[in-house]
Protein backbone atom coordinates (compact mmCIF):
# COMPACT_ATOMS: atom_id res chain seq x y z
CA UNK A 1 0.00 0.00 0.00
CA UNK A 2 2.92 2.35 0.68
CA UNK A 3 4.13 2.11 -2.96
CA UNK A 4 0.64 2.92 -4.25
CA UNK A 5 0.43 5.99 -2.00
CA UNK A 6 3.88 7.11 -3.18
CA UNK A 7 2.86 6.64 -6.83
CA UNK A 8 -0.34 8.61 -6.24
CA UNK A 9 1.64 11.41 -4.61
CA UNK A 10 3.92 11.62 -7.66
CA UNK A 11 1.01 11.90 -10.05
CA UNK A 12 -0.45 14.85 -8.14
CA UNK A 13 2.66 17.03 -8.46
CA UNK A 14 2.37 19.60 -11.18
CA UNK A 15 5.22 20.18 -13.59
CA UNK A 16 6.62 23.71 -13.45
CA UNK A 17 5.25 25.97 -16.18
CA UNK A 18 7.24 26.13 -19.40
CA UNK A 19 7.92 29.27 -21.37
CA UNK A 20 9.09 29.02 -25.00
CA UNK A 21 12.32 30.53 -26.32
CA UNK A 22 12.15 34.20 -27.33
CA UNK A 23 14.27 35.66 -30.13
CA UNK A 24 16.48 38.49 -28.86
CA UNK A 25 18.77 39.12 -31.85
CA UNK A 26 18.00 41.01 -35.03
CA UNK A 27 16.91 38.88 -37.97
CA UNK A 28 20.08 37.88 -39.85
CA UNK A 29 18.30 36.58 -42.95
CA UNK A 30 19.56 37.73 -46.34
CA UNK A 31 17.25 37.82 -49.36
CA UNK A 32 18.88 35.83 -52.19
CA UNK A 33 19.82 38.41 -54.82
CA UNK A 34 18.66 36.38 -57.82
CA UNK A 35 15.19 35.90 -56.28
CA UNK A 36 15.05 39.59 -55.35
CA UNK A 37 15.90 40.56 -58.93
CA UNK A 38 13.21 38.18 -60.21
CA UNK A 39 10.59 39.58 -57.79
CA UNK A 40 10.05 36.19 -56.11
CA UNK A 41 8.69 36.03 -52.55
CA UNK A 42 8.21 33.06 -50.25
CA UNK A 43 8.24 31.63 -46.75
CA UNK A 44 10.32 28.82 -45.29
CA UNK A 45 9.31 27.33 -41.95
CA UNK A 46 12.22 26.00 -39.91
CA UNK A 47 12.30 23.72 -36.91
CA UNK A 48 15.07 25.06 -34.67
CA UNK A 49 16.54 23.60 -31.48
CA UNK A 50 17.45 26.39 -29.07
CA UNK A 51 19.89 25.33 -26.34
CA UNK A 52 19.60 26.25 -22.67
CA UNK A 53 22.24 28.92 -23.43
CA UNK A 54 20.04 30.51 -26.13
CA UNK A 55 22.07 29.48 -29.16
CA UNK A 56 20.80 27.49 -32.14
CA UNK A 57 22.08 23.93 -32.11
CA UNK A 58 20.12 22.29 -34.92
CA UNK A 59 18.00 23.56 -37.78
CA UNK A 60 15.90 21.75 -40.36
CA UNK A 61 13.40 22.82 -42.97
CA UNK A 62 9.94 21.92 -41.70
CA UNK A 63 8.10 23.40 -44.69
CA UNK A 64 9.94 24.46 -47.83
CA UNK A 65 9.22 27.68 -49.67
CA UNK A 66 9.63 25.80 -52.93
CA UNK A 67 12.80 27.78 -53.62
CA UNK A 68 16.08 26.14 -52.61
CA UNK A 69 17.76 29.55 -52.29
CA UNK A 70 15.15 30.74 -49.74
CA UNK A 71 15.46 27.51 -47.76
CA UNK A 72 19.27 27.77 -47.69
CA UNK A 73 19.17 31.45 -46.71
CA UNK A 74 16.75 30.63 -43.89
CA UNK A 75 18.93 27.81 -42.53
CA UNK A 76 22.10 29.93 -42.80
CA UNK A 77 20.49 32.88 -41.01
CA UNK A 78 19.02 30.74 -38.24
CA UNK A 79 22.49 29.68 -37.12
CA UNK A 80 23.23 33.33 -36.18
CA UNK A 81 20.04 33.85 -34.16
CA UNK A 82 20.19 34.31 -30.39
CA UNK A 83 17.33 33.58 -28.01
CA UNK A 84 16.32 33.94 -24.44
CA UNK A 85 16.12 30.20 -23.76
CA UNK A 86 12.98 28.29 -22.91
CA UNK A 87 12.40 27.85 -19.20
CA UNK A 88 10.86 25.14 -17.11
CA UNK A 89 10.06 27.06 -13.95
CA UNK A 90 13.24 29.06 -13.28
CA UNK A 91 15.51 26.56 -15.09
CA UNK A 92 16.68 27.34 -18.66
CA UNK A 93 16.12 24.32 -20.92
CA UNK A 94 16.68 23.43 -24.55
CA UNK A 95 13.58 23.36 -26.74
CA UNK A 96 12.42 22.98 -30.34
CA UNK A 97 10.59 25.93 -31.88
CA UNK A 98 8.94 26.49 -35.27
CA UNK A 99 10.31 29.58 -36.97
CA UNK A 100 8.63 31.01 -40.09
CA UNK A 101 11.07 33.01 -42.22
CA UNK A 102 9.34 35.32 -44.68
CA UNK A 103 11.05 36.63 -47.77
CA UNK A 104 8.77 39.55 -48.55
CA UNK A 105 9.96 42.30 -50.86
CA UNK A 106 7.95 45.02 -49.09
CA UNK A 107 9.53 44.19 -45.72
CA UNK A 108 13.01 43.70 -47.16
CA UNK A 109 13.01 46.68 -49.52
CA UNK A 110 16.17 48.79 -49.32
CA UNK A 111 15.80 52.18 -47.69
CA UNK A 112 15.51 55.06 -50.15
CA UNK A 113 18.68 57.04 -50.76
CA UNK A 114 18.82 60.57 -49.43
CA UNK A 115 19.08 63.34 -52.01
CA UNK A 116 22.18 65.49 -51.44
Amino acid sequence: MGAIALLAACSNTEAPPETPPRQISESPFHYPEDLWDAGVEGETTLKVFVTSEGTVDSTRVERSSGQAAFDSAAVDGAQRLRFEPARRGDEPVGAWVLLPVQFDMTDAAPEPEENP
